[in-house]
């Protein structure tokens, strides 16, 4: 019982989470891959990227459901943080770069 509430609570934080950012979620399809020097670390909560380039960079997550999550700016160093694989075993499958913000 505690493993099934427990699901239906991250099931519902992930909702509001990618609800929050849907209108500015980027486009996975087409999305090129991160370069070698933006990695990230997934658990089952957050999945953490962190850009050891010398240059920032917008990024997202791509994930095996397809689930869209809104880009995150990133400067040389820091880490940035987005929903994780979640209870259900959501997959992370890498770091796509976002086009350019529109000015």
């Amino acid at each position: 019982m505690r493993q099934l509430i427990s699901s239906i609570i991250g099931g519902a934080v992930f909702m509001a989470v990618s609800a929050a950012g849907a209108g500015h979620a980027a486009a996975t399809e087409g999305g090129e891959p991160a370069p070698e020097c933006v990695r990230y670390a997934a658990s089952w909560r957050y999945t953490h990227v962190t850009n050891d380039c010398g240059t920032a960079h917008r990024v997202t997550v791509e994930y095996t459901d397809g689930a869209e999550v809104p880009c995150r700016e990133t400067q040389p160093g820091a880490t940035v943080t987005f929903p994780g694989y979640g209870t259900g075993g959501n997959g992370v499958l890498r770091v796509l770069l976002c086009p350019p913000q529109p000015v």
